[in-house]
């Protein structure tokens, strides 16, 4: 049975070492492009994030829920986070001064 598993070893190719791509470059190059190089530049600037705008969803917010998406949009600013964690979401809602005082309910059955 040691010779079966020495024969299985032995079969195996490495195909990490082999470049299996069939030429070397994959891409196609247009050597007539003028349009702006997005890789050049800084991907994580600030200006990019457009401001939260309530005008142009569907639903009405309350003035609360405004608060809350102005404060993360700062946070997110500030931080240059454009997906921040639970917890810097919890710690910008502890910021605004929300704290735990009753017993949890259900918003959604």
């Amino acid at each position: 049975m040691t010779d079966d598993l020495m024969g299985l070893a032995e079969a195996k190719v490495d195909r990490r070492r082999a470049d299996r791509r069939v030429s070397a470059e994959r891409r196609n190059t247009q050597d007539d492009f003028d349009g702006d190089d997005r890789r050049a530049a800084d991907r994580r600037n600030g200006e990019r994030r457009r401001q939260i705008d309530p005008t142009t969803c569907e639903r009405d917010y309350k003035p609360d829920e405004i608060e809350f998406m102005k404060a993360m949009d700062d946070y997110k600013r500030r931080s240059n986070r454009q997906f921040p964690t639970w917890s810097e979401v919890l710690e910008v809602i502890r910021d605004l001064g929300y704290r735990k005082v009753a017993a949890p309910s259900r918003t959604y059955e």
